[in-house]
């Protein structure tokens, strides 16, 4: 029951993290950075540690009471999934829904779901799994076979994209996705992928914190299983890189587009744009609130990470269809995204069973 409640949460995360841009769509009037300022102080400042103190008694405590070091490394992280955020919102803008989130996601699924079990493969810590431990274990070896599935998946997709280039007129690419670029997207989206996978470093750097909430609650609550809520207190903080990062570069962005009247300009629509940015940065928010509910049932490994990663890449492909970003191709290339998809969701199975035998 743990795992089936485990793959509803990250299915839920995964909605919400597909969905986010929606709003951001319908804004009318602002930059670029200007709206996507606005949505973040939702995403990182404001929404977080509300978040936390709904349902982690005491975490300003618990985040006032963590080795310095263990605040550094978190922060650390988020700064860099920062650059990671700034990039994917970007790579979306230039791609589109569909080809920029399969790219990003692809990069953010390998790294974020393997490279913490190789780090811990030679930092020796104790409790973690390693690569070593899953290639040793059916389930390990399972959910790596999911996890490369993923990739292969990812990679027709990315074909799949290519075909579009190759197809499709210049304005009748820029119909669905009005700024389409695939040269300057997949650079953009390959360094947001590679660096957005910071965020799932960042809450392992953070455990410690999430360790005290669960231990907390479990003492309250015995037999119970783990926290839903524990990775809450960890996210104040990690999310408090990511908003350092994109502060800075918006505002650059304003003085020098000249975008900062963007926020007053009583010419556009204020109390809509508002309230559109701030619904896609809670629902941004969102998807790592329920991460965290699939986390404390599945575990923060590769599967919960390549769960979350799948998910928002099959949701965000729903999207651009429904957008009609593949509008106009071929037969063979809307086989091609089609089958894309369907391997994505393969691997979902593959992990979800591959977690469902180690525990």
């Amino acid at each position: 029951m743990g795992i089936i409640l485990g793959v509803l949460f990250h299915f839920i995360g995964g909605f919400a993290s597909g969905s986010f841009y929606m709003p951001f769509k319908k804004i009318k009037g602002w930059h670029w950075e200007s709206y996507w300022l606005v949505g973040g102080l939702f995403s990182w400042l404001i929404v977080p540690p509300l978040a936390a103190w709904l349902t982690v008694p005491g975490f300003a405590d618990i985040i006032r009471q963590t080795d310095t070091s263990v605040l550094f490394w978190t922060y650390l992280m988020g700064i860099l999934w920062g650059i990671g955020g700034l990039t994917y919102g970007l790579g979306v803008r230039f791609l589109g829904m569909s080809l920029g989130n399969s790219v990003v996601l692809g990069f953010c699924s390998a790294f974020g779901s393997l490279i913490p079990p190789i780090y811990y493969q030679f930092s020796g810590t104790e409790g973690k799994t390693t690569i070593g431990q899953m290639l040793g274990a059916d389930g390990g070896r399972m959910v790596l076979l999911g996890v490369l599935v993923c990739l292969i998946g990812i990679f027709i997709s990315g074909r799949a994209g290519m075909r579009k280039e190759k197809e499709l007129p210049e304005e009748q690419k820029k119909a669905s996705v009005k700024e389409f670029s695939l040269s300057k997207g997949l650079i953009v989206a390959t360094v947001s992928g590679i660096l957005s996978a910071c965020f799932n470093f960042g809450i392992e750097a953070g455990k410690p914190m999430a360790e005290v909430a669960n231990h907390a609650w479990q003492a309250l609550h015995p037999g119970e299983g783990n926290f839903l809520y524990s990775n809450n207190v960890t996210y104040v903080v990690l999310l408090w890189g990511g908003l350092t990062t994109n502060f800075i570069w918006c505002i650059l962005l304003n003085a020098s587009n000249k975008s900062f009247g963007d926020y007053t300009d009583k010419r556009t629509p204020l109390a809509g744009n508002y309230l559109l940015a701030a619904i896609a940065g809670t629902t941004w928010f969102l998807q790592f609130f329920f991460y965290g509910m699939g986390e404390s049932k599945m575990g923060n490994g590769a599967s919960s990470w390549i769960l979350h990663m799948a998910f928002i890449i099959l949701v965000s492909n729903m999207w651009g269809m429904a957008l009609k970003e593949w509008k106009g191709v071929s037969s063979k290339t809307k086989t091609t995204i089609l089958i894309g998809i369907l391997t994505i969701l393969a691997s979902v199975v593959l992990v979800g069973y591959g977690n469902s035998l180690e525990n």
